[in-house]
């Protein structure tokens, strides 16, 4: 994966894409990625990783108890971090 700097940062820019990772709860690289993916016409599926929108509408949709359940069944396995994610 590449890296990128971008300098001279616009201050509104910044705060939206701050609201939009804390109202997702995702981090600022992957909000940029996402914004940057929707500007270029890259779906954020389209490379692979990730579901892009296509869970949306079930976020919040489950309760305590089901949350709990999933995470039971799970086991924990969504606890590793992707080493690719970091390089």
């Amino acid at each position: 994966m590449t890296q990128m700097t971008i300098r001279n940062f616009p201050s509104a820019v910044e705060l939206k894409i701050r609201e939009l990772a804390r109202e997702r709860g995702w981090s600022l690289n992957r909000a940029v990625i996402h914004l940057l993916r929707q500007a270029t016409g890259v779906e954020d599926g389209a490379c692979g990783r990730g579901v892009g929108s296509a869970l949306d509408e079930f976020v919040g949709s489950w309760s305590e108890e089901e949350a709990q359940a999933v995470d039971r069944r799970v086991g924990g396995a969504f606890e590793n971090v992707d080493p690719d994610v970091w390089r």
